[in-house]
């Protein structure tokens, strides 16, 4: 049974729509102050189509455009929300509004040097693809966020 494209959506048919495990909606919901699913009793959550559809723009930024979820943040900072909704939808490229996932990055990756090379020197290419290099860093960010707030739930006795 199929719903009205108008139908709030739970969180298992939008994890399904967007091909993804349950626990990074809700995770993205802690990075993204953007995404608002309505909570029931129970705390259920229903999606509404805007909501549907900033996720699957923020599913393209992050998993086919190669950006991590601070460059996914500014993007939402400086575009906007219907932005990333149109870019969901297919309506918009992120190339129009001048973004590109090479700004993005803070810290060196694999196959860079951690110093910086005098200007003289010959620069040496990655040994990974850029979109690959991007695909990792974005990982890598979720894994280090993980990382924190298991830390943090971890009470003093365990450390």
């Amino acid at each position: 049974m199929d719903k009205a494209p108008d139908a709030f959506r739970t969180i298992s048919e939008v994890a399904e729509e967007l091909d993804l495990p349950q626990h990074v909606l809700r995770f993205w919901e802690t990075r993204f102050n953007q995404i608002r699913p309505l909570k029931r009793g129970g705390g259920r959550r229903y999606y509404r189509p805007d909501d549907v559809d900033l996720l699957k723009g923020i599913r393209r930024l992050l998993y086919d455009e190669g950006y991590t979820i601070k460059g996914v943040q500014r993007i939402l900072r400086g575009e906007g929300t219907r932005f990333v909704q149109a870019v969901g939808r297919g309506e918009q490229r992120v190339e129009e509004a001048g973004h590109r996932p090479e700004r993005d990055r803070e810290e060196p990756l694999v196959g860079e040097d951690l110093e910086p090379e005098p200007e003289s020197a010959p620069r040496t290419g990655s040994i990974l693809a850029p979109d690959l290099r991007a695909r990792l860093r974005s990982a890598l960010d979720d894994l280090q966020e993980c990382k924190r707030v298991l830390a943090a739930l971890r009470s003093p006795g365990e450390a």
